[in-house]
């Protein structure tokens, strides 16, 4: 259903109920290529430039500039599955280097 592939950095649409109003953020694809392909959502994670907390799980991304983001940035273990509709658009890629690492943090994370 998607053309978005595991390991593709996008921009999607986060919307906040408590205050009625949304933002747009960049986030990981982390769903594999056989999940995308056919389904109508999509597993993330989520990314934020405040690289000065690192938790169990987060990845500070070392190639960010050929990813596609502005700045530093972390892909932290806060996952989510969302619509395919609220992506707006696809800003790069991780290094195969880097979506290893994500791998693998979060895998510490998640399964034991």
């Amino acid at each position: 259903m998607t053309n978005f592939k595991s390991g593709d950095i996008v921009l999607i649409e986060v919307i906040f109920s408590e205050q009625n109003e949304s933002k747009k953020r960049p986030a990981l694809i982390i769903s594999t290529d056989e999940y995308n392909k056919n389904r109508k959502d999509i597993i993330i994670a989520a990314i934020t430039s405040n690289t000065s907390r690192i938790l169990l799980g987060d990845t500070l991304i070392d190639d960010w500039k050929k990813s596609g983001l502005l700045s530093s940035s972390l892909i932290t273990a806060t996952i989510q599955t969302i619509k395919n509709d609220m992506i707006i658009k696809k800003l790069g890629s991780l290094s195969k280097t880097d979506f290893e690492t994500v791998k693998y943090n979060l895998k510490k994370a998640i399964i034991q």
